[in-house]
């Protein structure tokens, strides 16, 4: 605790290299002046640990170094889950004790402006590398704190990654780049961890090069590589509770910047209206991803969600709006085992006594599971065809017949 004071007094944390260095300096010094035993691997970890509790989240930092990690799940300072690949197990790091894990909580927090306590239990926050951070303090928590980090990968998934994975067929694929080419508006439903942004993502390299992007986040996660694309991100309140701004101010503002397309990275509120307001007037071909079971559940939270905006309008508008801005829902499921796939992908059918009706083009048939738990299954065609056959083809984006014909069962 000594060493940690001696070095916390004399940091500037802005410089993390020179933190580093003043760190690595203090520690040898500490060594020799007190004439202590400790091999060159020991004095690697103290110099780690105190700076990850002096930086960042502490005994934690070594899984921000895995590559492979996509979530981190602390339970209380002696309890701590990791994903990898799908899997959840328990990691052997712990905490030294409640007071370290409650120290680098409010030093981690405090760092990105926000605030948390006994009077305020909750905080949501991003790190630089645009992980979602969420935190939960007593009395919410009764064993002290939970915190949990959604990690996101900085490597740019592919289509062929996603094929490889088993996301999804070839016709998906094949359908889905000429929905996206042709303007179709889509949303991407699913769970927590589904892979929905994943998937937003690798559809969004669709879009044709030449037009005008505006894309809107909680983070950045989508990695467009288009020439005529303009970022924004919501700003949470300060620790006063003031300057946020809300995702639904940045779709009313993207409907002054001229775009071609408007790509969310998930509706959760009253921005909704805006969005669908903006597919139904001349920015069709938009993409958001919603969290839903499934394809009915999509279109029925994004009704609740219009409520919310607060404009008062009768039920029947609002489903109208609907049916006629949301041509494609794309569900993203993680299955048994971990694996994330695409399960269905239905088409909006138009209204049926005041209900939307959907038709299911594409789905996964599991089939089994396999000895370590894992979902068996395969991607088909349902066997209806697209209503959207004569858009594609005209905007030049004609698919073959057969990616509609269901696939044989494997192994019939």
């Amino acid at each position: 605790m000594l060493l940690q004071r001696d070095v916390s007094d004399r940091l500037d944390v802005a410089n993390r290299e020179q933190v580093r260095s003043l760190i690595t300096s203090v520690t040898d010094n500490y060594i020799v002046s007190h004439l202590l035993d400790v091999s060159a691997a020991d004095r690697d970890r103290i110099v780690a640990s105190l700076v990850g509790d002096v930086l960042g989240f502490g005994p934690l930092e070594p899984l921000f170094s895995d590559p492979e990690i996509t979530e981190i799940m602390v339970n209380d300072a002696n309890t701590i889950f990791v994903e990898r690949r799908g899997r959840i197990t328990r990691s052997p790091i712990a905490f030294e004790s409640d007071e370290q894990l409650m120290s680098i909580i409010q030093r981690a927090i405090g760092n990105l402006g926000r605030r948390v306590d006994e009077s305020s239990p909750m905080v949501d926050a991003r790190l630089a590398d645009g992980s979602r951070v969420n935190v939960v303090l007593r009395p919410v928590v009764p064993r002290g704190a939970a915190i949990s980090i959604r990690r996101f990968s900085q490597k740019r998934l592919t289509i062929d990654d996603m094929l490889a994975a088993g996301t999804a067929s070839p016709a998906m694929v094949a359908y889905l780049r000429a929905a996206v080419r042709s303007r179709a508006s889509i949303i991407v439903s699913g769970g927590t961890s589904s892979g929905k942004t994943t998937l937003l993502n690798v559809l969004s390299r669709f879009i044709p090069e030449g037009e005008r992007i505006v894309t809107i986040e909680d983070a950045r996660e989508l990695q467009l590589e288009h020439e005529n694309l303009v970022t924004m991100q919501s700003r949470p309140p300060n620790v006063e509770g003031l300057g946020a701004i809300t995702i639904r101010d940045l779709v009313r503002n993207a409907l002054r910047m001229r775009p071609d397309r408007i790509v969310v990275g998930e509706c959760r509120g009253g921005e909704a209206l805006d969005m669908l307001q903006a597919m139904n007037t001349g920015h069709e071909g938009s993409l958001s991803t919603i969290h839903a079971n499934s394809p009915e559940d999509a279109l029925s939270r994004l009704e609740t969600m219009v409520i919310m905006a607060g404009m008062d309008l009768p039920p029947k508008a609002i489903v109208r709006q609907i049916a006629a801005a949301v041509d494609i829902v794309v569900q993203a499921e993680r299955v048994r085992g971990g694996a994330r796939r695409i399960v269905r992908i239905a088409e909006t059918m138009g209204l049926h006594e005041g209900e939307i009706q959907m038709c299911d083009l594409f789905a996964f048939n599991q089939t089994g599971v396999s000895a370590d738990g894992d979902a068996i299954g395969f991607h088909t065609a349902t066997g209806q065809r697209s209503r959207f056959l004569e858009r594609f083809r005209v905007s030049g984006e004609e698919l073959p017949e057969s990616i509609f014909e269901p696939a044989a069962i494997p192994g019939s």
